[in-house]
């Protein structure tokens, strides 16, 4: 004799295909969630890696204005110019130095930093390096001064 409460009573085992289904959706989203943090995060590390190197560079020519004052006022006036000259202890003047040192900047900007672009003003005895790079290559220029 057979039990109706027993028959009426069938355990199912194991998933139905729409569970499946529903549940690779869901997991599908999430993952594209995933890489979409991660594209944005390392966006943002290059743009941060990019701005150190601007600061760097920056920091860099500032030091080399202190360190040949004599011609301080070249380095806003004069115009790139590679001396090998410069690279020794002898053989070189201040402007000079100041051209060398301008060539040189140029090249570390050209090096580092895509579309990069650089220049020095005075403005009441206070000197003001500027480096402008297209940061994140949209065809506009992220800017980056240093007084």
């Amino acid at each position: 004799m057979i039990n109706s409460n027993n028959s009426s009573r069938i355990k199912q085992l194991g998933f139905s295909l729409l569970e499946v289904l529903i549940t690779l959706s869901v997991l599908s989203v999430g993952l594209l969630g995933l890489a979409g943090l991660q594209t944005v995060g390392l966006s943002n590390n290059h743009s941060a890696y990019q701005r150190s190197q601007a600061t760097q560079i920056a920091y860099d020519i500032s030091d080399r204005m202190r360190a040949n004052i004599d011609a301080i006022s070249s380095y806003t006036a004069a115009s790139p110019l590679q001396n090998a000259n410069c690279l020794t202890i002898t053989g070189c003047n201040p402007v000079a130095m100041a051209r060398n040192d301008l060539f040189e900047w140029n090249a570390a900007l050209a090096a580092a930093l895509p579309g990069a672009s650089g220049a020095i003003t005075v403005a009441g005895g206070n000197y003001s390096v500027a480096i402008s790079w297209d940061d994140d290559r949209d065809g506009n220029n992220t800017n980056f001064q240093v007084g």
